[in-house]
């Protein structure tokens, strides 16, 4: 005891005091102060050519514009940028026309002509990853963790290797993909991902206050979080800067700590991607006649009341419009919404803010929420979505999964459909036509087109039937549509299945 009050009295001795008679505390943190600038190229003007740069957003939204402008006018050359997705004609785009990138980390290219052109022609490095994983590969690089074992991709081109990444000149491969390292835990298998650290990350916030605390605006937090957390050096271009106590403590979304640069951008165009708007009729006129409108109106018996779903773009999504007033389906978004909401009724209401993860506007529901994309993704392979729905181009016999590239064709990314399909607890129905425009079968012993997903899919819909499928003992047909037998079935399915003993005509919802 004795001991303990000699040291209390060397460290109250040790402690300068103030005029008031009260210990003077002093902030400890290395870390300067952020720095406030007016020109954007001046903010940028120690990054080099071969520098490696984090650029926030996803598609168009909550893009740092400003600052991406500066970056073309320095006509820096050899950038390695990391990014959830490559756009044509604005954003990063504008970079790809001057060739200033050469190296691009994304999940995502989508209609990126320019991309396309420069990764077949030997000029730009591609390296394609889940956004899932792209997104807890930043977040991991901002928080000193060197690498993670993830579920996400096992039995895919990522895991086995062998992707290009880069091509020569004459068209041959340059540099491929390696494959991961698996690990079994607990009798799942999980790859070993590396983090992602930048020297610079280019973020687009909202709001910043005169310490450099960051707030967001609705789902334009997305990759802009998790990038402003992983780059020696972040630059933060907002919309409006506000004194200290605007923001209540609670509602900073971004600490100073990780803020090193802030400048009020002038002015911003805040394109929409894909403005749309709510139709009177919602896709509900067409008759079951009608094989999309069949497969929707079964595909909305799967919800229940009180479930968290995330939908795939197309018919999952237009199945959320059958759900019944009686029941509350909370809708994810990979982006970062939970609580998702119809489109807007009037162009007017659309917000270049707020967007689904097709980049289509949409509104939210009363109680939804916002978050970044690492949170969003948290949730999707931590098994707390209890159902994903998606589309699907091939379905194997015990669930395997392709629905992101053909062989051959343009390869536009995997974007998040490999994290939507890794965790065991959520439940996976495919909706699709049962057989491709060559009339040739979807559902097949085993899938000839690379995999999303290894043995993931619990449930696939088609206009003709539905079948259950067993990871070990494989399809069960349960459903068939009115008018069709059990053998025009087998005649239109590549795989072998067996016939449920209570199998009934094909359900449809009741308006």
């Amino acid at each position: 005891m004795a001991a303990l009050q000699r040291l209390g009295l060397s460290l109250r001795h040790s402690v300068p005091a103030c005029r008031s008679g009260h210990f003077c505390r002093f902030v400890t943190s290395a870390r300067a102060r952020a720095k406030f600038y007016t020109d954007p190229v001046e903010a940028v003007k120690d990054i080099s050519d071969g520098a490696k740069i984090m650029v926030g957003g996803f598609g168009v939204c909550g893009i740092p514009e400003n600052l991406i402008g500066a970056l073309l006018k320095t006509l820096l050359r050899d950038l390695t940028v990391v990014s959830s997705n490559m756009m044509d004609n604005f954003g990063l785009g504008l970079l790809m026309g001057t060739k200033q990138i050469t190296r691009i980390i994304c999940s995502y290219v989508g209609e990126n002509v320019l991309c396309e052109q420069q990764f077949l022609a030997g000029e730009l490095e591609l390296e394609m990853t889940p956004q899932g994983t792209l997104a807890e590969r930043i977040r991991a690089g901002g928080a000193g963790v060197p690498a993670f074992y993830t579920p996400t991709a096992y039995g895919t081109l990522v895991q086995e290797g062998g992707a290009p990444i880069r091509y020569d000149h004459d068209g041959h491969i340059a540099i491929m993909s390696q494959p991961r390292e698996v690990r079994e835990f607990q009798g799942q298998h999980y790859l070993l991902e590396h983090a992602i650290t930048a020297q610079f990350a280019l973020v687009k916030g909202w709001k910043a206050d005169r310490a450099g605390n960051v707030i967001f605006r609705k789902s334009a937090r997305n990759f802009n979080v998790p990038m402003c957390k992983a780059a020696e050096t972040s630059v933060v271009e907002v919309e409006e800067i506000v004194d200290v106590g605007s923001f209540a403590p609670e509602d900073i979304h971004v600490p100073h700590i990780y803020v090193d640069r802030v400048i009020q951008g002038e002015k911003y165009e805040k394109v929409i991607e894909h403005l749309t708007i709510r139709k009177d009729e919602d896709g509900k006129a067409r008759s079951s006649d009608d094989k999309r409108t069949r497969i929707i109106k079964r595909a909305a018996l799967e919800f229940e009341d009180g479930m968290y779903a995330n939908l795939g773009i197309g018919i999952p999504l237009l199945a959320s419009n059958y759900i019944s007033p009686n029941l509350t389906v909370h809708l994810h978004s990979e982006n970062g919404i939970l609580g998702l909401g119809p489109f807007p009724l009037k162009e007017d209401e659309a917000d270049a803010d707020l967007i689904n993860a097709g980049k289509q506007t949409v509104t939210i529901r009363p109680g939804g929420c916002f978050f970044s994309s690492d949170d969003s993704f948290a949730m999707i392979r931590g098994g707390h979505l209890h159902l994903t729905m998606l589309g699907a181009m091939q379905v194997s016999r015990y669930g395997d999964l392709a629905n992101w590239m053909i062989p051959g064709k343009k390869v536009k990314g995997m974007g998040g459909a490999m994290d939507l399909v890794s965790s065991v607890k959520t439940r996976v129905v495919v909706t699709m036509e049962h057989c491709n425009k060559a009339n040739e079968p979807k559902i097949l012993e085993k899938c000839t087109m690379p995999l999303t997903g290894k043995r993931c899919v619990d449930r696939i819909i088609t206009e003709k039937a539905v079948f259950d499928v067993h990871r070990k003992k494989g399809l069960m047909l349960v459903e068939l549509w009115e008018g069709l037998t059990v053998e025009d079935i087998r005649k239109s399915t590549g795989s072998t299945f067996t016939v449920s003993p209570n199998v009934r005509p094909m359900q449809q919802v009741t308006p």
